[in-house]
């Protein structure tokens, strides 16, 4: 056997061309897709000879060269050329990356792992990109520094693993309270459906990180550990970056005539059919008391009454619902733009009438 055979697998069907030796027992068998995989040379058998590696040989000399054959031992593995070691070719064959059922969808998640989950007052900590997909994913793990950002890790992490990167100890926590992800999803050497870019940004509590329980037993990793969802079964996940200050001096905030309300769910022309519906989503409006709720808190019930609003209304079509959320800082009508763009994409939105409910409302067409 040598370079330039044609050989069968004795084991399992296939087979292909010598392209080498990686040891004295392993031949390396390059296949029509390139790739070389190494067998043992036991398990191969030669179909076919390299005819440019032997020479010709006469009928009329068939007799002669036997006999010289007989009296020429073999030469065999052991006595190959001592400067020649088959063990210092490069392997290029590579497993392909393993797919899953179910792995079609985007789950992405960055992860945080205690070292010693025993000293969690003193330990450091790892940070990991989980890819739990079919998907090839290249990331950026960026850290803001007011209005800057900076760059922590990129990398391309393949489908269904996790990436280390980085370790990290408490005295760097106040860095990366702010963290941005952005992630870009793909196949190799196939085709494959065609996933949007992702832009999340995420609010890393310092907090947690000094309590046990926030570090939950997981399916990725053996020790307990904390997940933030990037993207999860395709929907991305985007925990808004929240001010508290300011959602708050826009909760309280007094009425005038560019920031109008009315009581929640509300229709202002009852007999008349093409009529809004009006919903203020002002803090005062629709809870009785926000006494031992946080700003986060507040905003996240606002959330849930424009959700149940829209599906509410979302099986009657051409239904127009004008959502009054105040101008102030921006804060809830941001949250609310953001739930129209990835929730609810099929409804067309804009601002409501400047002259009715001032510059903080929002119309929502069900279609």
């Amino acid at each position: 056997m040598q370079k330039g055979d044609r050989v069968r697998f004795l084991s399992e069907t296939g087979g292909g061309v010598v392209a080498g030796f990686q040891d004295k027992y392993t031949v390396l068998v390059e296949d029509e897709d390139g790739f070389q995989i190494p067998t043992p040379i036991n398990d191969v058998v030669v179909i076919e000879t390299d005819d440019y590696n032997i020479a010709k040989v006469h009928t009329s000399d068939v007799t002669k060269n036997v006999e010289k054959t007989k009296s020429i031992p073999q030469k065999s593995l052991d006595d190959e050329d001592e400067d020649y070691d088959p063990s210092e070719r490069p392997v290029t064959f590579k497993a392909k990356a393993e797919e899953r059922k179910g792995g079609e969808k985007l789950s992405a998640y960055l992860a945080f792992v205690p070292v010693d989950i025993k000293e969690v007052s003193s330990t450091t900590f790892e940070a990991y990109f989980v890819n739990d997909s079919n998907y090839y994913m290249y990331y950026t793990y960026l850290s803001a520094e007011g209005n800057e950002w900076n760059v922590r890790s990129t990398g391309e992490v393949e489908p269904n693993t996790k990436l280390f990167i980085e370790e990290f100890g408490r005295d760097i926590l106040g860095s990366i309270e702010r963290v941005s992800i952005q992630v870009i999803a793909y196949k190799k050497d196939k085709g494959f459906l065609l996933k949007p870019t992702i832009d999340v940004q995420l609010r890393i509590d310092s907090v947690k990180f000094y309590k046990l329980h926030t570090f939950q037993d997981n399916d990725f990793f053996e020790t307990p550990a904390l997940l933030y969802t990037i993207v999860e079964n395709d929907q991305v996940a985007r925990p808004l970056v929240i001010d508290a200050e300011k959602l708050k001096q826009q909760m309280y905030q007094k009425k005038t005539a560019d920031n109008l309300s009315s009581p929640a769910r509300v229709n202002k022309h009852v007999d008349d059919k093409n009529a809004p519906i009006v919903v203020d989503l002002h803090a005062g409006e629709i809870l009785e008391s926000t006494a031992g709720m946080s700003a986060g808190d507040i905003l996240k019930y606002q959330i849930e009454q424009f959700n149940k609003t829209i599906e509410q209304y979302k099986s009657k079509r051409g239904t127009k619902i004008v959502f009054i959320h105040g101008k102030g800082e921006g804060v809830l009508r941001h949250a609310i733009i953001h739930e129209l763009n990835y929730r609810y994409k099929q409804y067309s939105y804009q601002d409501a009438s400047f002259q009715e409910y001032g510059y903080g409302a929002t119309q929502v067409t069900i279609k």
